[in-house]
């Protein structure tokens, strides 16, 4: 079964730039892994300090490998003196 998430993130005022940096960096290595389907970062034009990072992954398994991957280590190590809220949204493919 196929699993898509938003993550929202919203960055702490000044950290834009350090927040970007740490999302983007994921992009690359995710979209090499094991059962991916879509991956990427988007930040919004109105609010600098909003980012949403948008998955689909092939099944449980593929997102299981996702989170024990170094470069996400790296990424849930290093993202919270940065961020003010992050949440998670599960989305249905519809279609």
């Amino acid at each position: 079964m196929t699993i898509t998430k938003r993550v929202t993130f919203i960055a702490k005022e000044g950290c834009e730039e350090k927040m970007k940096e740490l999302l983007t960096a994921m992009v690359e290595p995710s979209k090499k892994e094991p059962g991916i389907i879509f991956y990427d970062i988007f930040q919004c034009k109105d609010n600098k300090r909003k980012f949403y990072a948008v998955e689909s992954w092939e099944n449980e398994k593929a997102l299981d490998g996702h989170k024990a991957t170094e470069h996400y280590a790296v990424y849930k190590s290093s993202f919270e003196p940065f961020c003010d809220d992050k949440y998670t949204e599960d989305l249905d493919i519809l279609g």
